[in-house]
């Protein structure tokens, strides 16, 4: 019996094999693994400051060429910094067949001089082009400035971006996004992405690009608003850096159509002067992070960022009040300001209060956004409050509505119909914490920081009515 059972079960192997044969062994392929480790360290010229005497490979762009008789001196470009390059005697016929604007990998000894930039120079004996401009670079990178208009600069952005200036702006304005991003996460923020096209406007009007998606119309968004409320029921607190879009049809030196905004949200808040003292708390800190950690970009650009122990707030019709009397002039428009009174309610507060930074809050109900909560003691003022820096606008922020009831009315007070917004009514109907926010622009900021006259000088690469491109 069991002999009989071996023989059933050789049989199913037998029928096993003819109908599903084992696969041919054949050759595997070399497969290598990936580690991080293996990542190449590029030098930068603090790490060649510490390696004088030593031999090295450093990488990086001919930023600029001197030649004399004797000798040679090459600028390489770092990705942060420069450092000099020294070819003489035997290494001099190394500079043949290059030009500014290469990149090569220079294999040399460092040595000390103090002559030379940050008193270190590379000496080579060595040098490989890795790659480089099919034709002479039409920019000196080398020279101190970029003595060009802005439309110039900006048509040839891809390379004027290389200059050594141009690039330590948007090195600040990393640091500016690092410092919100820890001064926030500190505070327990919790980072959100929201989506960029939507089905409705946060703010309405006519300033919002409308779009077609698959047959339905859509808009590209204006702000973040209804998604960072959405999430203080969920996070309590919470912010994003994130690309917002505004129709603007005008062109002045402070208008994009695209530009970054730093928006935070939060929620158990007493009023709105808790979300101005959380602005401030992170302005304080981003301002101590650049002065610590970007040090080398703001001594390139003659910069000293504004110390912050507390800022100043005014009320709106006291503001516009105290220019109009200082300076004898009657202003147009009651339910805003206008950019000739930002530039003097900024001087007020720095000459009187000795502030370059200054909220003025309590804006007029007429003006803001039906989300904002209207103030208790006059419905014809709100919760609300604009950050001025150096004479402009840099955020608006305030409390929001959180009353199911209260939000309805309030849309139809703007004559709004609520229906169109059922889904941000979601929020309110199922219920949110007392809750207010901020939205920064990140380019208006770096702009009077850095002490330019234009947005689009600290934008990497503007969107406005008349550019589309690069």
């Amino acid at each position: 019996m069991q002999d009989f059972r071996n023989v059933f079960i050789d049989y199913n192997a037998f029928l096993l094999e003819i109908t599903h044969p084992m696969p041919t062994p054949y050759n595997l392929p070399n497969i290598s693994s990936i580690d991080a480790a293996d990542l190449k360290q590029i030098l930068e010229t603090e790490d060649l400051i510490n390696q004088v005497g030593q031999s090295v490979n450093a990488q990086g762009a001919i930023h600029a060429i001197r030649e004399l008789k004797e000798v040679a001196f090459l600028v390489i470009r770092t990705f942060r910094d420069k450092f000099q390059v020294v070819l003489e005697g035997d290494t001099l016929p190394l500079l043949q067949g290059l030009q500014e604007g290469d990149f090569v990998d220079v294999h040399g000894t460092v040595v000390a001089n103090e002559a030379a930039y940050k008193g270190i120079e590379l000496a080579a004996d060595s040098m490989t082009k890795l790659g480089g401009p099919s034709e002479p670079l039409p920019v000196k990178l080398g020279k101190k400035k970029l003595n060009m208009n802005l439309d110039t600069k900006l048509d040839d952005r891809v390379l004027t971006l290389r200059h050594l200036n141009e690039r330590a702006i948007f090195k600040v304005q990393e640091g500016i996004v690092d410092g919100f991003t820890d001064y926030l996460e500190s505070q327990r923020f919790t980072q959100i992405h929201s989506p960029k096209i939507v089905e409705a406007g946060a703010e309405g009007g006519a300033n919002i690009f409308d779009l077609d998606y698959f047959g339905k119309k859509a808009f590209l968004a204006q702000s973040p608003q209804f998604y960072k409320q959405y999430m203080v029921p969920v996070h309590g607190r919470v912010y994003e850096t994130g690309p917002v879009f505004r129709a603007e049809k005008h062109s002045t030196s402070r208008h994009i159509n695209e530009y970054t905004s730093l928006d935070a949200e939060m929620g158990y808040i007493e009023s709105f002067q808790d979300v101005m003292r959380m602005e401030t708390g992170m302005l304080k800190h981003v301002m101590k992070h650049l002065a610590a950690e970007y040090s080398h970009e703001l001594e390139l650009l003659g910069v000293q960022v504004p110390k912050i122990d507390t800022i100043p707030a005014i009320r709106f019709d006291d503001a516009k009040q105290a220019v109009s009397q200082k300076h004898k002039r009657q202003f147009r428009d009651p339910y805003d300001m206008e950019p000739e009174e930002e530039r003097l309610i900024s001087r007020y507060a720095q000459e009187e209060l000795g502030s370059e930074f200054v909220f003025v809050t309590n804006y007029p109900w007429k003006k803001r956004p039906f989300y904002t909560m209207r103030s208790a003691d006059n419905p014809d003022y709100t919760e609300s409050f604009d950050l001025l820096f150096r004479g402009i606008e840099i955020t608006t922020g305030g409390q929001r509505i959180h009353n199911y009831d209260d939000q309805v009315q309030a849309m139809k007070d703007k004559g709004l119909n609520p229906d169109d917004f059922e889904q941000y009514l979601k929020l309110h109907k199922f219920g949110t914490p007392p809750h207010g926010g901020f939205g920064l622009g990140l380019e208006r900021l770096t702009m009077k920081l850095l002490g330019k006259d234009n947005v689009r000088e600290t934008t990497l690469f503007p969107r406005d009515i008349n550019r589309l491109t690069p």
